[in-house]
């Protein structure tokens, strides 16, 4: 297919998805691949990039910690299974005591939680002992998040973890190269902004919204299988 157009803004997390599907067709091929994303603004963006590399597509439960009072700033981040990465800069620099850090870690699992049951149901999460695995998510500023998804798909020991963005900030990049195999965002730019400024249409991604393009996802992956081909 034609290497898409982007320019300074993407249109919306679908057309973000279709140039990030350009920039990662090297995997296109690959055994044992899992496309994961981070809802819920990653869930439209892995679609259109699990459809182009004919893989599955599931979700990986990740929370920001924000500051209390600034909810933006993050402090750090949750996945599933406990794993949690904290920013200690930002816990020194606003000497944020340990218990709020604790506080606030109860209320994201508790929502990590909730959408666990909101997006797959009774479906177990799947199986990552080496695979490759795509993370994706519709932007990266600090990498807080990403970082903590990373952790969590390492406990499970998969063969390669790569990390994919339509736009992230140089930051971030920098950072996740460290803990990730490959680090791929169509746009690395400086100053980020915020992740809305890379879009023209942001609009919230809604539960709803997941649970469809989940299911559309996993309906695919059933027909085209060689048991129905």
């Amino acid at each position: 297919m034609p290497a898409p157009v982007v320019s300074q803004r993407f249109f919306d997390r679908r057309a973000a998805g279709r140039a990030l599907a350009w920039a990662l067709s090297h995997y296109a091929g690959r055994p044992h691949l899992q496309v994961l994303a981070l809802p819920r603004g990653g869930v439209p963006v892995a679609y259109e990039v699990a459809q182009a590399l004919s893989a599955p597509l599931d979700v990986l439960l990740v929370r920001k910690l924000g500051v209390p009072g600034q909810v933006e700033l993050a402090m750090g981040a949750i996945a599933e299974q406990g794993a949690r990465v904290l920013n200690h800069d930002i816990i020194a620099e606003l000497n944020i005591p340990p218990h709020v850090i604790e506080e606030v870690t109860v209320l994201e699992q508790a929502e990590i939680e909730r959408r666990t049951r909101a997006y797959r149901g009774s479906n177990p999460p799947p199986e990552l002992h080496d695979k490759t695995v795509i993370l994706i998510d519709d932007g990266l500023a600090t990498g807080a998040t990403m970082h903590a998804a990373v952790t969590c798909v390492r406990l499970q020991h998969p063969r390669w973890i790569a990390v994919a963005v339509p736009v992230a900030s140089k930051a971030a990049v920098r950072m996740l190269r460290s803990v990730a195999d490959d680090v791929i965002a169509v746009m690395v730019v400086e100053p980020f902004y915020a992740l809305s400024y890379w879009y023209e249409d942001f609009s919230q991604t809604s539960d709803d919204e997941v649970r469809r393009l989940l299911q559309a996802s996993r309906s695919l992956s059933t027909t085209s299988s060689p048991e129905h081909a």
